[in-house]
């Protein structure tokens, strides 16, 4: 996996030296984002798990996703393709012929960051493994670039199942556009982008979501120096 992350060719031009920054981002190095695809291995009595980000506010009971049919599928989750920019081909790269041969480029992608897994199909279907060999056969980087969502995308392909869209409110980190009555009647809402609340880039009008829960006299957050 580090090689994987840190193989980059000497950059011959500023936008390509600028690609290769982002395989230093800290966002995609970490080894525990990968963490999401052994989730039965670390948890091996549980039968079913809520998945959550830590850029995440919950704000609701969330006790009625564990009673969500998946109908069969592994992994429910709240799809993301309203804009045509968040279907497959927007993440995979087409013209190699093991992704055309195997998906739809107008499959409709889904969002990491509040997902409720079925770890008994996950093990009948080994999502594990079918991880492994997509990662496998991304050694030169040649099916997608960067990040667990496109794996994500990937393994489980056909086996996810939409959530509805008020479980799980994302943009929170980069988009300004997003309606108040959406984020208000979210269960979760999603600062995913990298305007997070904690920094002080973070759009003021999305910071009292994440800002109204934090105790800052505790001794932890007295030590990340938040401003009140």
């Amino acid at each position: 996996m580090k090689e994987y992350y840190f193989k980059a060719d000497r950059p011959t031009t500023l936008s390509a030296g600028s690609s290769n920054l982002k395989y230093r981002n800290p966002k995609y190095l970490s080894m525990l984002n990968h963490l999401r695809f052994y989730l039965p291995e670390v948890y091996p009595k549980l039968d079913k798990i809520l998945f959550l980000d830590d850029d995440i506010v919950v704000q609701k009971d969330l006790t009625g996703l564990w009673d969500v049919d998946l109908n069969g599928k592994v992994n429910g989750a709240v799809e993301t393709c309203g804009e045509s920019f968040h279907r497959f081909d927007k993440y995979l790269n087409f013209s190699n012929p093991h992704i055309a041969r195997n998906f739809d480029p107008n499959a409709c992608g889904w969002a990491y960051g509040m997902n409720i897994f079925d770890l008994r199909e996950w093990k009948k279907k080994d999502i594990t493994g079918i991880y492994h060999k997509w990662q496998n056969m991304n050694e030169d980087r040649v099916l997608w670039k960067l990040g667990t969502l496109p794996p994500g995308l990937l393994t489980f392909y056909k086996l996810t199942h939409p959530l509805d869209k008020s479980w799980h409110v994302l943009g929170l980190g980069y988009n300004p556009s997003i309606d108040r009555s959406e984020i208000d009647n979210a269960a979760v809402v999603h600062y995913n982008g990298n305007m997070k609340p904690w920094l002080e880039l973070a759009m003021t009008k999305y910071r009292p979501y994440w800002t109204k829960y934090i105790k800052y006299d505790h001794p932890y957050i007295r030590g990340c120096n938040l401003s009140e």
